[in-house]
């Protein structure tokens, strides 16, 4: 007789070697759950050792109102995890957290801010590490024009502003180390978030760049020692070209072109590229301003590709 609650020994067929087919599958279960384990355990690693941003990452655009909170923080001289130069010349600045800061897509983007005070214009600069998806980083001097400061947390409405009015065109600065053999870009002062980088060295054809997490766009193999034409496409399809960008690392180098203008020339087709005009490669002792060219692909305030989540 066998004890209550114990199952008989012969209730299971053995298999060929004698062992209970039951506490094989026990076995099988248990090393496929640790394979399974393990793999999400290496997923998990890799995703942060890459720096992988959120599923369905995108920074704020078109007329979408998010509500939240905001928190102020001070990042002195620093030009955040964007990599810019410094802090705007107000110190007017945000922080988002990493599904709006979506791996640097939002860096030099505007947001207009709501609090209990009144409003602000912000250009996002930084990545906020402890934010979530509803919480935002104002600068000191942002947060003071919204909310007491007393408050330390404020209840906030924030938007993208688009096409804001900006000083001047679109601003290159390539990064230190870019060569020939490898090129490094910084766009500024764009106003809208970009979609896309393409660059174009002497006797060659564009060629995409890749949007890196400190908000460079770089190409492997290089494009040359320059000068380049540089095309940006935003995320509502407007399109600019700035030609003449030198080969001079860690310097902002300006141009004509704008994303952000209240009135932007007409594109002649809205599949034609913009055609970039050709400027001759400035002496070392020259100080030229690129020249540009702008095409507006699309004015609508709803952005291209937008994730579905």
């Amino acid at each position: 007789m066998t004890a209550p609650g114990t199952a008989p020994d012969n209730d299971i067929p053995a298999g060929d070697d004698g062992t209970p087919r039951s506490s094989r599958r026990v076995r099988h279960w248990l090393a496929g759950a640790g394979v399974t384990a393990l793999a999400a355990v290496l997923g998990i690693t890799l995703a942060v050792r890459g720096g992988a941003t959120p599923a369905c990452a995108a920074p704020p655009t078109g007329n979408a109102v998010h509500k939240g909170k905001a928190s102020f923080y001070d990042a002195g001289r620093s030009g955040g995890n964007c990599s810019f130069p410094g802090p705007p010349a107000d110190r007017l600045y945000v922080a988002l957290g990493a599904s709006q800061y979506s791996g640097s897509a939002a860096c030099g983007s505007y947001l207009e801010v709501t609090g209990p005070k009144g409003k602000v214009r912000v250009m996002v600069m930084d990545q906020c590490g402890g934010c979530g998806p509803s919480k935002i980083d104002l600068s000191t001097e942002a947060f003071t024009r919204i909310a007491d400061r007393s408050q330390g947390i404020a209840p906030v409405t924030y938007r993208a502003v688009v096409n804001p009015p900006l000083d001047g065109g679109l601003t290159f600065r390539l990064k230190g180390g870019a060569s020939k053999y490898w090129f490094a870009v910084q766009v500024g002062n764009h106003g809208n978030p970009l979609r896309s980088v393409e660059a174009m060295g002497p006797g060659g054809g564009f060629r995409k760049a890749a949007r890196q997490s400190d908000n460079h766009w770089t190409i492997e193999g290089g494009i040359g020692p320059g000068p380049y034409s540089i095309r940006v496409t935003d995320v509502y399809g407007r399109q600019a070209t700035a030609t003449g960008i030198r080969m001079v690392t860690k310097q902002v180098q300006r141009s004509t072109a704008t994303l952000a203008s209240a009135s932007p020339t007409p594109s002649r087709s809205p599949s034609a590229p913009p055609s970039p005009t050709t400027a001759p490669a400035p002496t070392p002792t020259e100080s030229v301003a690129p020249t540009a060219t702008v095409e507006a692909l699309a004015g609508a305030a709803a952005p291209l590709d937008r994730p579905r989540c």
